[in-house]
Parts: C-alpha cells; structure tokens; sequence
C-alpha cells in the first residue's frame, strides 16, 4: 500500500491505529535508506583501493575494526588473541581485495572472514589442547608424576561470575560455533538473517534454525538468573 493510502486511512479517522504502524514503515524506510548509503560508499573506498589509494582502505579499517575486534573476541573471549585476529582480518581481506563482489555488502564480507579466522583460531586452539593432554599423559605414563599441562585454566568452565555480561559469555562457550557465530551476529551485531546467511554461507533457514536451537541453550543455562 502507497503512503498516500495510509494517509488517507488516518484522515479517515484510523490513524490511532495505523500511526505506529506507519511510523514504522517510516523507519525501515531510513534504516534501509542508511544501509544503502553505507553499503555504496564502501563500495566506493574499495574501488578506490584497489584503484590504488591505500588511504582508502585504512577509511575502511577505522569505521570497523571495533566491530569486527567485538565479533572476534566474542568467539575466542581472549583480548590479546581478539586483537591479534582481528589485525589477520583486516590483512586477508586486503589481500583477497580483487576477489571482493560487489553486489555484496562489503561488511558482511569482512564479516565472514572475521569468522572464518576466529574458527581457525579455535580449532588449532583444540589442537594444541589435545597435544598438551597427550603429552601429559605420556609424562604420568613414563615417571609416575601427573603433568598438569592439560589442566590449564578453561575459561567455558571458570566463567562463574556474579555479573550478567560474564554469565551471558560463559553461558555463550558452552554452545557450538556455528551456533555460537550466528548468537553473535544476530544479538550483538544486529544483522538481519539474510546478512548472517551471506556471512555464514549457509541458507536462511539453517540460520533460524541455528538461532533458535542456541536461544534453548542460552535459556536454560542462564534460567536461574532473576531479573
């Protein structure tokens, strides 16, 4: 329906109805408005990247690397590991640059690089906490004495806090990374579904599906939690 039919309706003498419905319509409207705005002059600072303006680039840097520092750090929940991760980020995308579509937000891209490097990060994190624990074992197996290599500080298991952030993070190691990763695009970064779907690489349904089954799992992790 045109905006001149809903204000015809309001004229009409539904608008005690209609008006929040209408005001709402008015700021998709902006959001979408915003979006595309930001979304074009991304755009733009890439071509002019890779037309050679390296200052482009660092444009490009500035306007999200707190984004993609909280993304990272909300996967890895380790600062020094968050920051270094997020420095790889923004160095692969540089490099993958030419391979950039841009039919695409150029956010979300990074976005999914952002993610695909903190996965890494986490799976050689589990590498390496496999080694430590054999590598104990093999000590206890060889002299008798225990190594306490693999009973390094775990912060999934050592986040008891009295604090709501801190639970709502520890409650967030508990739940798989796929699950983990789409929680944190949609709660903290806001994205829509279909930006998580680009993100991911995966279809919209599979992120809803994700979502909810993670929601279950926050719910019941943190349903001793009064308000």
């Amino acid at each position: 329906m045109v905006l001149s039919a809903w204000v015809d309706l309001i004229a009409a003498g539904t608008g005690a109805l209609l008006a929040p419905l209408l005001l709402g319509l008015a700021v998709e409207d902006d959001e979408a408005a915003r979006r595309k705005a930001i979304r074009d002059e991304d755009h733009e600072m890439v071509r002019a990247v890779l037309d050679g303006d390296e200052g482009a680039y660092r444009v490009l840097v500035e306007r999200y690397q707190g984004r993609i520092y909280a993304i990272i750090y909300g996967m890895v929940r380790n600062r020094e590991d968050a920051r270094d991760l997020a420095q790889e980020t923004f160095v692969k995308a540089y490099r993958n640059l030419p391979r950039f579509r841009f039919g695409a937000s150029f956010y979300t891209w990074l976005c999914r690089i952002a993610m695909n490097v903190s996965i890494d990060h986490l799976r050689r994190q589990k590498l390496r906490r496999t080694e430590l624990y054999e590598e104990g074992t093999a000590a206890r197996d060889a002299d008798g004495v225990i190594s306490l290599a693999h009973h390094r500080h775990d912060p999934g298991r050592d986040l008891e806090r009295k604090e709501l952030r801190d639970r709502i993070f520890a409650a967030l190691e508990t739940l798989p990374p796929d699950q983990k990763q789409v929680i944190l695009l949609r709660e903290i970064e806001g994205l829509a579904y279909k930006e998580i779907a680009e993100v991911v690489g995966i279809p919209e349904g599979t992120v809803m599906s994700r979502l909810y089954y993670a929601r279950k799992k926050l719910q019941k992790a943190l349903k001793d939690i009064k308000e």
